[in-house]
């Protein structure tokens, strides 16, 4: 071990990789590290001449990996992550407080986690969550968080993926707005859309055929915690991801604008990296919340049979 040590470069050294792999550019690396983009540089040459390899394809437009440097940064990555898992077990134990940090959109913070935050803080009285939010489609890394909501296949070699539900799609109102709908006369009813924008693909078109900006009052929004929030509003009709709104559905803030559902094919999974070990709050936390989601989406099959949501979810669960 100790030749292996004086083998090894500084550690400065290494932090200095790691930030420009990840940024894959040493200007954006130098901003992190509060440093000139030409240090950077320096520490990366000197690195590459120490280990005898090139770590870096540079370009103008940034770096890339050599294979030789993946393999390094993979390494270095498991390890960062090790000592920030250890440190806030430290902490944790210290202060009485197990802190999880979720990657998740607004949307589902907005309108699930936050009207369950009562409900969570009585089971988890030690728990402090933090929330990486993200305002448009759900997608990156994993890495730098406990557990991230994305819509996945499953498992793969860098990721554990715990299933929560099939990708559903229904059309949502307020009962207000659904109600005035129904008493203006047929050639009037026209329905206002409010749209997700950067919905990948646009699922709008199952319900909606045609063009949603052709819609009387139609609206397109960046973020998705404010699609619901104007459907709530009574401002026109919404396209419902149920993970996101099975809530307001089950207390009847929202209801469905039509029978139909649309079954995507991908599947709602939370999804970990395999290099942070998994402590039993992250385990129960992702346990709970699965399972009052699943409670929710079962009380709304229930209360739209029209939907047909029983099958749905029971073939998701097989």
């Amino acid at each position: 071990m100790r030749k292996l040590r004086l083998a090894l470069p500084s550690m400065n050294g290494f932090f200095t990789f790691e930030a420009a792999a990840r940024c894959g550019n040493f200007a954006r690396a130098a901003d992190e590290l509060n440093v000139t983009p030409a240090a950077v540089s320096r520490m990366m040459g000197r690195l590459e001449d120490h280990l005898g390899i090139i770590l870096f394809d540079r370009t103008p437009g940034g770096v890339t990996l050599t294979e030789a440097g993946r393999i390094l940064y993979e390494a270095v990555s498991r390890g960062f992550s090790g000592f920030e898992h250890a440190l806030r077990e430290i902490e944790d134990r210290k202060t009485g407080v197990e802190t999880v940090t979720l990657s998740v959109s607004t949307g589902f913070t907005t309108h699930w986690i936050m009207p369950h935050m009562a409900e969570i803080k009585r089971a988890f009285p030690s728990l402090e969550l933090r929330f990486q939010l993200i305002m448009s489609a759900l997608s990156g890394p994993v890495t730098d968080v406990d557990l991230g909501m994305r819509f996945v296949d499953g498992p793969d070699e860098r990721h554990e993926a715990s299933y929560i539900m099939p990708e559903i799609l229904v059309p949502i109102c307020s009962p207000g707005y659904r109600d005035r709908q129904r008493t203006l006369p047929a050639d009037a009813a026209t329905d206002s859309l409010l749209t997700f924008g950067d919905a990948q693909p646009d699922w709008s078109q199952v319900f909606f055929p045609g063009d949603p900006g052709a819609a009387t009052n139609s609206m397109i929004f960046s973020d998705y915690a404010i699609v619901v929030q104007a459907a709530m509003l009574g401002q026109g009709v919404a396209l419902g991801w149920l993970n996101v709104t099975c809530h307001w559905l089950r207390t009847g803030a929202l209801v469905p604008a039509g029978p139909g559902v649309k079954v995507t094919g991908r599947h709602c999974q939370f999804v970990r990296s395999r290099d942070k070990p998994l402590r039993p709050i992250v385990a129960d936390l992702r346990d709970w919340i699965t399972a009052r989601l699943s409670e929710d989406a079962r009380q709304v099959a229930q209360l739209y049979p029209e939907l047909g949501l029983d099958a749905v979810l029971t073939r998701g669960r097989s």
